[in-house]
């Protein structure tokens, strides 16, 4: 009964974090190999704990044979670490049938994980949105100000790059950060920028809370 118990919990865990892993990940590194990764290592570690017991020739034997295996597969992110101690420390846990240090500490760390990453915790500024755009020589700056105001909560010029001198077409390669409203619509606001005479070649970057290679 406690090892059936204790590997539906270690199962349990691995489900919460990796979920935990997925919801509250950033940038271009996610894999869904690292979701299931995080599951297997916390139920095959829940499995080693109850293996080795209280033996202390056990946990060197288990040492010895894992020293044979090579792992090379490079951490891209390092904040995917820390989740996969979360997933050993669990395993751990309810390996030992330690339930309420597993079930508390889980719960615990992921409200931790949810309060950081809603708060976008360590980031320098939040951006949402980056927009770029064509502008010929004489366009006001004011006539798609007016739209940014519209859609967006704050707007920061991040970039603005004329044509070379020679150029026959006269205009300035434009960069915006954008930070959207609630319910702000990006096709709307794409189309009431084409509609301004003048500006051309638009695009817009998805870079919610600052993407991190």
């Amino acid at each position: 009964i406690e090892i059936i118990n204790n590997l539906l919990l270690s199962c349990v865990f691995g489900v919460i974090i990796s979920t935990l892993y997925k919801s509250t990940h950033k940038g271009l590194s996610y894999s869904q190999s690292f979701m299931l990764t995080i599951v297997f290592v916390t139920v095959i570690v829940c499995m080693t704990m109850m293996v080795i017991g209280n033996s202390l020739a056990r946990a060197f034997a288990l040492v010895g044979a894992l020293s044979i295996i090579r792992f090379r597969t490079v951490v891209k992110d390092t904040k995917d670490t820390s989740y996969v101690f979360f997933g050993l420390a669990a395993g751990m846990a309810a390996g030992t049938s330690n339930y309420f240090l597993g079930c508390f500490g889980v719960l615990i760390i992921s409200i931790l994980a949810i309060i950081l990453h809603n708060i976008n915790y360590g980031s320098i500024y939040k951006s949402e949105i980056i927009l770029r755009f064509r502008a010929d020589f004489g366009v006001n700056n004011g006539t798609y100000g007016k739209v940014l105001d519209k859609y967006t909560l704050q707007s920061n010029i991040l970039h603005i790059e004329p044509t070379h001198p020679k150029s026959k077409t006269k205009s300035n390669l434009i960069n915006f950060d954008l930070v959207m409203k609630k319910d702000a619509n990006l096709e709307l606001l794409s189309k009431d920028i084409s509609e301004i005479k003048g500006i051309s070649e638009i695009k817009l970057i998805a870079s919610k809370s600052d993407v991190e290679y």
